[in-house]
């Protein structure tokens, strides 16, 4: 069988942390990744209080956008190959519709067929504190093949801004699907440049 197409779903919800799913964008098209954008409702709302782009501008940066009701677009399928899907940021409430398989938007939809086709999912969840339920609805995630990466901060990266954070933190969750931006200050090597 040939390796699937270089292309990943990128789907963003409405918890805070809009920027994560932006520099995943922003990465891709700089690797060459072929990205498809799914962005809820929420999503969108919370753009507008964190800035720094508008829907459409964000929209921009992937190669192709998807309406969240669009639950007949590619994909939905099994059979569009991609290496996978990763939600940046996940909501509580996406990250409960994708562990009880009731898809009711193309987002959780597209994340519950990347489970059934055995390909990479990488949830973002942005909450805390986490309650059991979440706990457990994450440990059932976990044990459906998902990937739980909450957006935490690796400060041997030696961060000077939010910037540097947000940059380290989304190659990390790159990382997850073999995908090397190289900017990515790794533990115990030295920063870029030195050596």
């Amino acid at each position: 069988m040939t390796p699937p197409p270089s292309r990943l779903i990128v789907g963003i919800s409405g918890a805070s942390g809009s920027v994560y799913g932006i520099r995943i964008l922003q990465m891709l098209r700089r690797i060459g990744v072929e990205s498809h954008l799914v962005m809820s409702r929420a999503a969108e709302i919370t753009l507008g209080y964190e800035g720094p782009l508008t829907p459409a501008e964000l929209r921009a940066l992937a190669d192709h956008c998807y309406p969240i009701d669009a639950i007949g677009a590619a994909p939905a399928s099994g059979s569009f190959r991609t290496l996978g899907m990763i939600v940046a940021p996940c909501s509580i409430r996406t990250m409960s519709e994708i562990a009880t398989g009731v898809t009711a938007s193309l987002l959780t939809r597209a994340a519950d067929v990347t489970l059934k086709e055995r390909r990479r999912l990488v949830l973002m969840v942005r909450e805390t504190p986490l309650h059991a339920g979440h706990l457990r609805t994450m440990l059932n995630l976990t044990e459906m093949g998902a990937v739980i990466a909450p957006p935490v901060p690796g400060f041997y990266a030696r961060p000077t801004s939010l910037d540097d954070l947000v940059e380290h933190t989304a190659g990390r969750a790159l990382d997850l699907f073999g995908l090397d931006c190289g900017t990515l200050r790794r533990w115990g090597e030295p920063p870029a440049g030195e050596g």
